[in-house]
């Protein structure tokens, strides 16, 4: 009965898969040849231009960005299964040759690239399959400790002993020959030319179709480009504020206050003055007023309103719109957003200090230090203290 039970509790943690191959996954995986998409030749995966050259000359396909494509044999084995199943017409485009020949030296030749959405996919597809690969195998090195060498840089020794350069890959017969070539040559690092090491650059699976030289030269333009800006014609656009209740603009603040004012009798700079508003407490206002119009809501009586024009009448008439409504109805944080996001009003507050008069400024009351005992002040002074310190020690020396 135990028995049975503790078989009830196994679970399958993992997805499983059958082998689609008389050698298995690991067989197609780790196999070093990689087969033409339309016949049974096959190359060595360092041979990846003899394939293609095969492939054109042979079957007449074309396929773009090849250097691109992150992993070269399992994208080969997805098309040549794909090819099997469907007609190439069906992915690829038909590009014909030698239009204006005879029809028999006329060729038809296949383009298989990105533009087509299922070959775009497998490539970025790929391209993050091999991400994921090269940031595990750069994690187990971190942690690898089997690793045997001999430090180029200093005297650390490990088990191994072949002695070649970073750069050029020259071997050399001693570590202090190595050393000197790398250090007069400046080799010491990897040779980027070298096309074996692409796959480990991570910069390379950053962005879809582009390798490290094409987004490294990029940058660099855009550095230049930044540098040879000329902004010497550059002209700053007037601001465009709107009316809190209607729909007139103005290029400057000043005017639009006016505006409010003779057309609405709402006197923004007035009432900011009486209530003694800091910037927040501006900004807070204008998009509660804001609100409460968007709504169609008068924000004094709180009576609600079909259209704009007979919520300004109203307000106008009952002269609600010139008196604010209590402080702990606007001074709320919610309104510290704006409604609108493009209200240029708001940029254009100034703090309530900017606007205080000579005669205020003089009411401020400012309070001078306690000085009515000057001699204990001295005495519990820090700079006293250090000067004593200093003193003493002078007088020691």
């Amino acid at each position: 009965m135990a028995a049975s039970r503790g078989a009830d509790t196994e679970c399958i943690l993992e997805p499983l898969s059958l082998p689609e191959s008389p050698g298995g996954a690991a067989a197609i995986e780790n196999s070093p040849y990689v087969p033409c998409i339309f016949c049974k030749e096959c190359y060595l995966t360092a041979e990846q231009s003899q394939l293609l050259k095969h492939m054109i000359i042979e079957h007449k396909l074309v396929i773009a960005d090849m250097k691109l494509v992150a992993d070269f044999r399992r994208y080969i084995l997805y098309w040549k299964r794909r090819f099997a199943e469907q007609p190439i017409t069906d992915f690829c485009s038909v590009i014909r040759t030698n239009t204006e020949a005879p029809l028999e030296e006329q060729d038809n030749y296949f383009l298989l690239c990105d533009v087509l959405p299922e070959d775009r996919l497998l490539r970025e597809q790929l391209q993050q399959k091999r991400l994921r690969e090269i940031l595990e195998q750069q994690q187990r090195e971190r942690y690898d400790t089997s690793f045997h060498g001999i430090c180029m840089f200093c005297d650390q020794e490990f088990t191994g002993n072949r002695l070649q350069c970073l750069y050029c890959e020259k071997v050399f017969r001693d570590k202090n020959t190595l050393k000197d070539h790398m250090r007069k040559k400046q080799h010491r690092r990897i040779n980027a030319k070298n096309k074996e090491y692409d796959k480990f650059y991570i910069i390379n699976y950053l962005e879809f179709g582009k390798s490290w030289e094409e987004v490294q030269s990029e940058d660099d333009r855009e550095l230049l480009d930044n540098l040879e800006e000329d902004w010497s014609d550059w002209e700053e656009h007037p601001v465009c504020a709107v009316c809190l209740f209607c729909e007139q603009q103005a290029d400057t603040t000043e005017k639009l206050y006016l505006h409010m004012q003779k057309s609405h009798g709402f006197d923004f700079p007035k009432i900011k003055s009486d209530h003694g508003m800091n910037f927040y407490q501006q900004v807070k206002l204008l998009n509660f007023i804001r609100r409460e119009i968007h709504h169609g809501r008068c924000y004094n009586c709180q009576e609600k309103f079909q259209s704009k024009g007979g919520l300004i009448s109203h307000m106008e008439e009952t002269k609600h719109i010139t008196f604010l409504p209590a402080r702990s109805t606007w001074d709320q944080p919610q309104y510290y957003f704006p409604t609108y996001e493009n209200d240029t009003l708001l940029c254009t507050l100034s703090d309530s200090e900017d606007l205080m008069t000579e005669d205020q400024s003089e009411d401020v009351p400012v309070l001078s230090e306690d000085i009515s005992n000057l001699k204990a002040l001295k005495q519990s002074s820090v700079l006293n203290q250090l000067l004593y310190e200093e003193n003493k020690s002078q007088e020691e020396f």
